[in-house]
């Protein structure tokens, strides 16, 4: 293909706005999650954000896998201290270009792809929770800058590296710990979670969650099929496709849940 990452990412925020019925001028503040692009500046909300004319305050944040839990937390605290009425969220992610293509263990996994919601006022976010565990072995990618002759240090370019059964215990201990510490702060039983949203690192990351959690496995929708691991986007592609099945009702409780790279995980309950 020869599409570009900003063109997801602003095909997904432009239906987002649709959907929301806000015009560009509506709009306050901008967040995007991005790990990766081919430009290293200016980030990828000011590029997106010159395809769609916005002229409001925008940042990106480097907050991989849980990218969309952390924006959404930001973002909600700008609105609760009143300087913001209506934002948007994006996720633009292509992991695919992260990963060696040698490495059939690791590029696999992985899909690009964009999400995106506006937030407004009425909208009910019951809480967030964010979570760090600091340490870079686990998954980690490194590339080269623009020779100087004033640095000497040995750099070298190298893809993803992950180390697998280690990724996978923090991902289901951060995930179904962080979730029930957050339920159990906003009041809210498990048991009462219409839907838990989790990020869509592996099919076996995820069985392993829904049984540690104790509840249906029909209130965890799984889409990792169809589009692989895309890291921040996965939240927000599965909230777009649940929806568009008509799967939500109005005050139903739903679970956001993601973990990844950092080691950073978070969540977020929403009444929709």
């Amino acid at each position: 293909t020869d599409e570009n990452l900003e063109d997801l990412g602003t095909d997904a925020v432009r239906k987002a706005l649709e959907m929301s019925r806000l015009k560009v001028e509506d709009i306050d503040l901008f967040i995007v999650s991005n790990v990766v692009s081919e430009y290293i500046t200016p980030g990828m909300s000011c590029i997106i954000g010159e395809k769609l004319g916005l002229k409001c305050p925008m940042f990106d944040i480097n907050c991989a896998c849980p990218g969309f839990v952390y924006a959404l937390d930001m973002a909600e605290t700008y609105y609760k201290a009143g300087k913001i009425k209506n934002a948007i969220v994006a996720c633009v992610e292509e992991p695919t270009r992260m990963a060696s293509w040698k490495d059939r263990g690791t590029c696999v996994l992985f899909g690009d792809g964009a999400g995106a919601v506006v937030l407004t006022e009425g909208d009910n976010i019951k809480g967030t929770k964010l979570h760090a565990e600091p340490s870079k072995e686990e998954i980690w990618q490194t590339r080269t800058l623009v020779d100087t002759p004033y640095i000497t240090k040995k750099e070298e370019s190298v893809p993803m590296q992950m180390k697998g059964r280690e990724v996978f215990k923090f991902a289901v201990k951060a995930c179904t710990e962080g979730v029930q510490s957050l339920l159990d702060e906003v009041g809210i039983d498990k048991s009462d979670v219409a839907y838990f949203m989790i990020h869509q690192a592996n099919q076996r990351i995820i069985d392993s969650i829904i049984s540690f959690m104790g509840q249906p496995a029909v209130k965890f929708p799984v889409n990792i099929t169809d589009h692989g691991n895309s890291s921040s986007a996965s939240c927000p592609i599965l909230l777009d496709e649940c929806n568009r099945k008509g799967m939500f009702k109005k005050g139903d409780i739903l679970v956001f849940s993601a973990f990844g790279a950092g080691l950073l995980s978070g969540a977020a309950v929403v009444e929709w």
